[in-house]
């Protein structure tokens, strides 16, 4: 492994413990542009307007939510870092799903994904987050589906 793939590797894991601490000027400031392609809702969230919002509005159902990485490894062919995790979360806000709001159950939820970061060549800042999962996974996790 490279020193630039290790500079990746502890990045994504940084980027993704501020995720945990709601340090969203630290997040913001592990990306060179921050970016979020979500491929289970096909929601993209582009620039830091965006991206702050997408955090407001996932965190509000889920305050709580967590990550923890099953495995992790670079690709510096593709300036990729893959990750594999549990997302874990309880349902303690209001879930709007399109024009029905789910008011909190109380219930939490620990679903497996993964997630691919890119990186700007030569760069261990990310351009773009990846998530990919099926989004019925946590509503059935909830019992809402």
């Amino acid at each position: 492994m490279t020193e630039l793939d290790e500079k990746r590797i502890a990045m994504v894991r940084r980027h993704m413990a501020l995720e945990i601490a709601h340090d969203w000027d630290g997040v913001i400031a592990t990306f060179e542009h921050p970016r979020y392609e979500l491929l289970g809702p096909g929601a993209i969230f582009d620039g830091e307007a965006a991206v702050r919002s997408y955090f407001s509005s996932s965190r509000e159902p889920f305050p709580d939510q967590a990550n923890e990485v099953i495995a992790i490894a670079a690709d510096p062919d593709s300036d990729t870092v893959l990750v594999e995790f549990w997302l874990t979360g309880t349902h303690l806000g209001p879930l709007r799903l399109g024009l029905r709001t789910i008011e909190p159950t109380g219930k939490a939820f620990r679903v497996r994904m993964a997630a691919s970061f890119e990186f700007a060549p030569g760069s261990d800042r990310i351009v773009c987050e990846r998530p990919y999962y099926d989004q019925s996974s946590v509503l059935k996790a909830l019992d809402i589906l």
